[in-house]
């Protein structure tokens, strides 16, 4: 998802952003030399990167008039002078992206867009860049509104938000061991290598953005097993490494989809449901012809009934 509603990024982000491109190539070097790196997947990620700069430089954004509402109408003004309320602001931001992304995964409008991040066959550093350049036009920072609603100032959430997901980015180094007991609390690169698995059992699972504590609340946790490595990529699905079809392909196919649905309920189920199964002919992409049966597969089992998640 995109780090702000609209506008250029500020001086400390656009500085991190350097830093973060800077390690994701040097990360890219060491493995090209030690265990291969596919160098097409930074070229996709690069171009989606380049194409969200484009599209957050024309201020559009389908959250931001949702913002505007909620600070207008918010129900007090929370300070932030303590650490206590900052903490709060933590707690409270955690659970909004534990929602947001738990809802990117189950609600196929969001997961239109969430399904970028999910392509990279490899997981690494570049692969926590690969964001998708139409998350802002899906209007999925509308989650956090609610804690401008509340009384947070606008600038606060968001720069919570954006502190969450630079967190986010070291946990996308694959080759990172387990973390001992912080593996109980904290979202680490093992509950992230799982996330992203395309395996049956990883499928849906650790949203957590900081925290892993949430989803061990509400059931979504998975341990990564010593006798399963994650499979990474979208399960049945080709590979697509245009960075402009690949953030359009999933619209296409809910739009679609939405086209031959009878009546307006079942549209609007289309649209909120959850994403269909891979096997299913509404997932399947006629461009697969010249796809050998074990590339769309991204590793998948026969037999398997696997989510293009």
């Amino acid at each position: 998802m995109a780090l702000g509603l609209s506008g250029p990024l500020p001086r400390w982000l656009g500085g991190a952003l350097l830093a973060v491109l800077a390690a994701a190539l040097l990360e890219a070097l060491v493995l090209a030399r030690r265990q291969g790196y596919d160098w097409r997947a930074l070229g996709t990620t690069l171009g989606d990167l380049a194409l969200r700069r484009l599209v957050n430089a024309t201020g559009l954004s389908l959250a931001a008039p949702v913002f505007g509402w909620a600070q207008a109408h918010r129900l007090t003004t929370l300070p932030l002078a303590t650490p206590i309320q900052w903490a709060g602001l933590f707690f409270a931001s955690e659970l909004a992206y534990y929602v947001f992304h738990r809802a990117s995964h189950r609600v196929r409008w969001f997961w239109a867009s969430h399904a970028v991040h999910h392509s990279a066959p490899q997981l690494t550093l570049a692969a926590a860049l690969r964001l998708g350049w139409l998350g802002k036009l899906s209007g999925s920072t509308v989650f956090f509104a609610p804690l401008v609603w509340l009384g947070f100032a606008p600038q606060a959430v968001l720069g919570v938000l954006s502190l969450n997901l630079l967190y986010q980015f070291w946990l996308h180094a694959a080759w990172l061991p387990r973390l001992g007991p912080l593996e109980w609390v904290l979202n680490t690169p093992s509950h992230h290598r799982v996330h992203h698995g395309s395996n049956p059992r990883y499928i849906d699972r650790n949203h957590g953005g900081v925290l892993i504590v949430f989803d061990r609340l509400f059931g979504t946790f998975q341990a990564e097993r010593d006798d399963e490595p994650p499979r990474y990529g979208l399960a049945g699905r080709p590979r697509i490494d245009n960075p402009l079809w690949l953030a359009l392909s999933e619209w296409r196919l809910l739009a679609r989809d939405c086209r031959r649905a009878t009546g307006w309920r079942r549209r609007i189920a289309v649209l909120v449901g959850p994403p269909p199964p891979a096997s299913s002919p509404a997932r399947s992409l006629s461009a697969t012809a010249t796809t050998p049966p074990q590339e769309t597969a991204q590793g998948a089992d026969a037999g398997e009934v696997t989510q293009l998640r």
